[in-house]
């Protein structure tokens, strides 16, 4: 059996003084019960290693409005060290690599319709070009047959011998050039984020201009991230992250994704390889992106 170490009771002392219950602070921290029970007993045995007890004491302190420096410096020593054997086992278990290879693919293929859309430009700059040029010659050579002299066919009949009247002739040129018209090139939509409308740990972001949600977040410290649709049915698997790692998720069929940091300050979020500008500065909270298509500006 296990009992409260000084730590732990100063935790555990912040926690109740915030109204929080364990399994609040696990919604909260996304860290499991049961480490956080060892956390407060001081059953460190049951962490999977020095490093997690570490950043699990970290999110605990900050969730319950801590100084986690602070308290990590002044309880240093009732902390087990982190071995740099743990370290390089967490860094050599990181799926960078594997992460690093698929996000290159994925941007190849979302700069492919980019591509096509410039060459389709550029093929009709060049038709509209001919088309003008064959227009400028066909007027020139109507200029030259003005300037000629009327010729005039002798007939029998003395009403099919009637000159033809240079109004005439200029009716029929004009009949026989068509200008084309020139061909409209829409101009490129450009996706816009909305600023953050903020409402205690949510923050909702509106995005237009595009028919596609594709979020990617970027880990840079131990964070807890995971990804549910509108009807909370989770679409990434909510876990710890370490530095390095990178979550991807296609969230366009839902055009709506809740993106929940445990640590935002080590977690940048993308849309459509943009970034979001945090409208809080808050440790944890919900990044809520909703994706408005053209039909849904105009209601």
């Amino acid at each position: 059996m296990f009992f409260l170490t000084e730590l732990g009771a100063r935790l555990k002392e912040a926690r109740l003084a915030k109204g929080y219950s364990l399994d609040d602070l696990q919604e909260i921290t996304k860290i499991q019960k049961r480490y956080l029970i060892g956390i407060e007993e001081g059953n460190y045995s049951i962490m999977p290693g020095s490093f997690y007890v570490r950043a699990f004491i970290k999110q605990y302190a900050e969730a319950v409005g801590l100084d986690a420096e602070q308290i990590l410096t002044e309880y240093r020593s009732d902390i087990p060290m982190v071995k740099k054997e743990e370290v390089a086992q967490s860094y050599t278990h990181s799926p960078r690599r594997r992460k690093m290879t698929s996000s290159s693919n994925s941007k190849m293929m979302e700069a492919m319709p980019k591509l096509i859309v410039a060459l389709f430009a550029i093929v009709i700059l060049v038709v509209i070009t001919t088309l003008y040029m064959q227009k400028t010659s066909n007027v020139s050579d109507v200029v030259e047959d003005d300037n000629k002299p009327i010729e005039y066919e002798q007939n029998q009949n003395s009403s099919q011998n009637k000159p033809q009247t240079p109004e005439e002739d200029e009716k029929d040129s004009e009949e026989e050039v068509q200008p084309e018209e020139p061909v409209q090139i829409e101009p490129e939509v450009v996706q816009v984020i909305s600023p953050g409308v903020a409402d205690g740990e949510n923050t909702t972001y509106e995005v237009t201009g595009t028919d596609t949600l594709k979020i990617r977040i970027e880990v840079s410290g131990l964070t807890w991230v995971g990804i549910r649709n509108e009807q909370r049915r989770e679409q990434v698997e909510a876990k710890s992250y370490n530095a390095g790692d990178v979550v991807e998720h296609d969230s366009t069929e839902n055009g709506y994704a809740r993106i929940r940091l445990g640590n935002a300050k080590a977690a940048k979020v993308y849309v459509n390889d943009e970034e979001v500008q945090y409208a809080q500065d808050r440790t944890t909270q919900n990044i809520i992106i909703k994706l408005v298509k053209e039909e849904q500006q105009g209601e």
